[in-house]
């Protein structure tokens, strides 16, 4: 018995040893030795952070903003892998990538601020999804990638696998692809563990526990993503090799007019709009609806698509994009279209207008008002993300900067119904058409539009 039992040991210890070997020699280095704190520092926060068992274990704090522990070093292009779990669902976490301090931040006590890979233990499952931590907020909310949220389990570690390389950070969760963003912002930074904050009301002594930290700097070789998911691509106007792959297109490429003309004319509007610094903008002609430029539409038709379009807004300015647009009715003004609402809710009189705030931002105009978070809504003079999601089965989403706001049913006895009570009721079988075309709106205030995109759905 002794000796098979010294055999199993030494079986045993086979396997380790080469696993710890091909760790060394395929590239990777541990940025956490299992014992020491080493190579870290704690950049913000009164939370604790301090090695338990061979894990970083971080422990909330009353009275205390966001906490960091963060590296040393900086690193550009990398693979990064770490095991991570909490205990309680109520809280999260996250890693910081390419991140960086400002001292004056927090009323000069000092500030992290960076891209995040989320750890998120909450019913809202947004664990992987890529956060701009004291910056631009959510940039990959996981309500663009659903099926990923089924990947984190609270209770139990959790694998996490984050590639960034160039402008492309990728996240995956226990193998799961989850969020693909394309962005410039940030080429290189430290990396850092986060120890959310807690409210008045909750409790101390949270925690959150990271083991296994491990990165990769060279020869990196990123692993297959999953197909078909969604895409956040900051980036002016281009596609990314996977975009394309996976059947997207540009409809604009920011510098001409190639794919679009007036919505009543042979070609493009000489007047009434412009294309400068990547973007293609209506000309403010003081609220005065159609009558500079007027509509522009894409010369192809789409029956069931996704398209993506980021907007900016004039203070008190009116625009939308519309879709299944036909050109059929030749009525006076804007052309007829399903109506993606652009508009500042604020300031342009039309937001108080029709039922139940059906004319505001992003809502299918005088049909489904959009139920928006404010969070979610950039500022005048921000530059918004809208997203027309359109399956084959007539099943439509409206999303604003990666949320969904709203959906229906077209063709449906609800939304038949809904037209029957609102401006559409005198077009027959209004929204209903098979195909149409894209239509980006004059209606006579300065409203610019770029990165616009789209997919067919089959």
């Amino acid at each position: 018995m002794k000796l098979t039992r010294s055999i199993m040991i030494l079986a045993c210890s086979a396997f380790i040893v080469p696993a710890f070997a091909q760790t060394k020699t395929s590239g990777w280095t541990n940025l956490f030795d299992g014992k020491t704190l080493n190579g870290w520092k704690q950049a913000t926060g009164k939370a604790k952070y301090e090695v338990v068992n061979g894990n970083i274990v971080g422990t909330t704090v009353t009275g205390s903003p966001n906490s960091f522990l963060v590296t040393e070093k900086e690193y550009g292009d990398f693979i990064l892998e770490a095991d991570i779990k909490i205990e309680d669902s109520t809280f999260n976490s996250g890693i910081q990538l390419r991140s960086h301090f400002d001292p004056d931040g927090n009323d000069g006590k000092g500030r992290v601020y960076g891209y995040q890979a989320e750890v998120d233990g909450s019913s809202r499952a947004w664990s992987g999804g890529i956060y701009d931590e004291a910056r631009r907020d959510w940039l990959y909310p996981l309500t663009l990638h659903p099926e990923a949220k089924k990947a984190f389990k609270v209770n139990g570690y959790n694998h996490y696998r984050i590639e960034c390389i160039g402008s492309d950070i990728r996240t995956f969760v226990n193998g799961q692809s989850v969020a693909y963003l394309v962005d410039d912002a940030d080429k290189k930074g430290f990396i850092g563990l986060q120890v959310h904050a807690i409210g008045k009301n909750d409790k101390a002594g949270k925690k959150v526990y990271f083991k296994n930290i491990r990165i990769q700097t060279a020869n990196l070789k990123p692993v297959p993503f999953s197909k078909n998911i969604f895409v956040v691509n900051k980036q002016l106007n281009t596609l990314s090799d996977y975009e394309k792959s996976n059947g997207w297109k540009l409809l604009f490429d920011g510098q001409t007019s190639k794919g679009w003309k007036g919505a009543y004319k042979p070609g493009f509007p000489e007047q009434g709009w412009k294309i400068e610094e990547g973007a293609l903008t209506v000309i403010s002609s003081e609220g005065k609806e159609s009558a500079n430029g007027g509509d522009i539409v894409t010369i192809d038709e789409y029956n069931a698509f996704d398209l993506s379009f980021e907007f900016k807004l004039t203070p008190g300015a009116n625009s939308g994009v519309k879709y299944f647009v036909t050109l059929s009715e030749n009525n006076q003004g804007s052309a007829i279209g399903l109506e993606y609402q652009v508009l500042d809710d604020e300031l342009h009189p039309d937001a108080k207008l029709g039922r139940d705030g059906n004319r505001t931002l992003s809502s299918l105009y005088d049909l489904i008002t959009a139920k928006k978070d404010p969070r979610f809504v950039r500022k005048i003079g921000q530059w918004n993300t809208g997203r027309v999601v359109v399956l084959p089965n007539n099943h439509v989403e409206h999303y604003l900067n990666g949320v969904k706001v709203l959906e229906y049913e077209r063709g449906s006895k609800s939304f038949r119904d809904l037209v029957a009570i609102s401006k559409y009721k005198v077009w027959p079988n209004f929204g209903e058409a098979p195909k149409g075309h894209i239509l980006l709106q004059d209606h006579g205030n300065e409203v610019s539009f770029r990165n616009i995109k789209i997919k067919t759905l089959k």
